[in-house]
């Protein structure tokens, strides 16, 4: 069930909210004048859910890399690596 909390909410226990930020990896939502504008979340668990974004978009590469045929064998890239640490 997602936090939501109100602007006023947010002005007036800013330390609450912020506590409740940094002990629970999930966003509060802030509702202004009802409706929702904001999703406020601690820096770590900002910077987990954009690591997991880079993630994704790394095996995405990976999987379209093989999907158009930009593969070579396993052993091939090993020996390239073994030549490029040798240097």
């Amino acid at each position: 069930m997602p936090t939501i909390k109100s602007s006023a909410d947010l002005r007036n226990n800013y330390n609450d909210i912020s506590k409740f930020c940094h002990t629970y990896p999930e966003p509060v939502f802030i509702t202004k004048n009802g409706k929702g504008d904001l999703a406020v979340m601690s820096i770590e668990a900002y910077e987990e859910l954009t690591s997991r974004f880079e993630l994704y978009g790394l095996i995405k590469e990976g999987l379209d890399d093989i999907a158009d045929g930009r593969t070579k064998p396993f052993s091939n890239a090993m020996s390239d690596i073994r030549k490029r640490h040798n240097r």
